[in-house]
């Protein structure tokens, strides 16, 4: 039986290089469309809330790009995951106009953009927490790795669920754009059910592309 933890460590194996580039261009971009976004939002409230976390990440990320570079593969999946949040922090999320198109076009009764978001809430986080989990822990290789990345990933989205019960407690009627329930009573449940799916898929569909980005093997 093959051990559940590896025998080498992070530190042998390379630091995943994305170049100056791609994170500086990704970085301009995404601070471009955080700036234009706030221009005629429909709720600014709403905007603020939902692309605090943009606020928060863009920063951090640029401050520790040297200590900590992130793999390209990251680096794109957070921009994108980033105007996601713009996009929806602009219109709100039960208001963008993509969303009334799927809407009209499949027939539904809401608008699906939200579902989405939370979709990417599992898919892009998966990704970041398996490279911190990959990089600073012993779990490389171990078969405990995915089953823990998912569960990071539903931890955020519970957390995420209760600053949205907090914000309604607070708000009430106000908050109802940011909440964007749409009349559904299983919201909360199904936000977190599609973070759920969208964090074992990332997992299925990228962990050998990701393994490929963090340059893993033994360092020559």
């Amino acid at each position: 039986m093959p051990p559940i933890l590896p025998t080498v460590g992070p530190s042998s194996y390379a630091r995943p290089s994305s170049g100056r580039l791609l994170p500086a261009a990704l970085a301009l971009a995404v601070a471009v469309a955080l700036v234009m976004s706030a221009f005629g939002a429909r709720d600014q409230t709403t905007w603020l809330l939902e692309t605090v976390w943009v606020m928060l990440g863009l920063p951090l990320v640029i401050l520790l790009r040297k200590r900590f570079p992130l793999s390209g593969l990251l680096c794109g999946l957070l921009a994108v995951h980033a105007m996601v949040l713009i996009v929806g922090g602009h219109y709100t999320y039960a208001e963008v106009p993509a969303g009334d198109w799927v809407r009209d076009w499949f027939g539904l009764e809401r608008n699906p953009y939200d579902r989405f978001g939370h979709l990417m809430q599992g898919f892009v986080p998966a990704i970041l927490v398996r490279e911190l989990l990959v990089r600073t822990s012993p779990l490389r290789g171990s078969r405990w790795l995915a089953p823990l990345t998912v569960c990071a990933c539903l931890a955020f989205s519970a957390v995420f669920e209760m600053l949205e019960w907090m914000a309604a407690v607070i708000g009430g009627q106000a908050a109802d754009a940011f909440l964007a329930t749409q009349g559904d009573v299983w919201d909360t449940q199904w936000d977190m059910f599609c973070a759920l799916i969208g964090a074992v898929c990332s997992l299925l569909l990228l962990s050998r592309l990701h393994d490929r980005a963090l340059g893993y093997g033994p360092r020559t």
